[in-house]
């Protein structure tokens, strides 16, 4: 299904939380499937100006992109945005993330809002910050349900599987629970509620500093998922559930998925 541009001006307030917050919006120059992708035009404006757009929207208490590139930092300049430098080294996000929260201390909570979701819903990262309400709250993140096959079966598509407090307890690029007494697999989302995960992410500035000094784990290897090293390593996740569909774009192909 094609998704028509739509800019939302309507501002999506997270609250008084008691937290202060601060957004960051990883970016990086260098992506194997589509290099130079947070500078992709979309319908007038850069992909990172309508990601940072977006999250300005939220009532966060500072939104900064981070990256290790000068074309996007001057990029982010040139639209009034905020910009952090970071190392070239870092292997993800989190790690991005790790090093501004360093470099600008002060904050008990930081979102990792993803620099490739030009459409993202401010209440979705209302909606992760809103969980740090529970002062013993590590980690936060957003799953939705899977209602159909494509979906499911998609190893592209990490799937999640939660506890009675709504904490993750697994995430698996293959659909989980096995349904060991379905008889077809199309009998699956109408058999029992799968979850799939969305890929925001909000820490604790204290959780942060730690998680991204874990080695990577044996589980995370064997599904190329970061999250998993924090589980494997004893940290809780919490989950909220979000109606709301992103879109993200991965490759050049996926900008066919919007009409200009």
């Amino acid at each position: 299904m094609a998704h028509h541009i739509q800019d939302r001006n309507t501002k999506s307030p997270s609250g008084d939380l008691g937290v202060k917050t601060l957004g960051i919006i990883p970016a990086r120059y260098a992506s194997t499937r589509f290099p130079a992708k947070p500078l992709v035009d979309i319908a007038g404006k850069t992909m990172i100006q309508r990601v940072y757009e977006q999250a300005k929207k939220c009532d966060l208490d500072k939104v900064v992109v981070a990256t290790d590139d000068e074309r996007i930092s001057s990029v982010v300049k040139a639209f009034g945005g905020e910009v952090i430098m970071t190392d070239t080294k870092h292997q993800s996000g989190t790690d991005r993330c790790a090093e501004v929260a360093l470099k600008l201390p002060g904050y008990d909570v930081v979102i990792n809002i993803q620099g490739d979701e030009p459409f993202i819903d401010p209440a979705q990262i209302a909606l992760v910050r809103s969980c740090f309400t529970d002062k013993n709250i590590q980690l936060a993140t957003l799953i939705k349900e899977i209602h159909g096959d494509d979906e499911l079966f998609n190893t592209n598509i990490p799937k999640v599987v939660i506890n009675a407090n709504q904490q993750a307890i697994y995430f698996s690029r293959h659909p989980i629970p096995y349904l060991r007494n379905a008889e077809k697999k199309e009998d699956w989302v109408t058999t029992h509620q799968f979850y799939k995960h969305i890929g925001i992410y909000g820490y604790t500035t204290q959780t942060l500093l730690e998680i991204t000094k874990l080695a990577p784990s044996s589980l995370e290897l064997a599904e190329s998922l970061e999250q998993l090293r924090w589980l494997e390593n004893g940290y809780q996740i919490q989950t909220k559930v979000t109606g709301i569909e992103t879109i993200a774009i991965d490759t050049p192909e996926d900008l066919q998925k919007i009409i200009f």
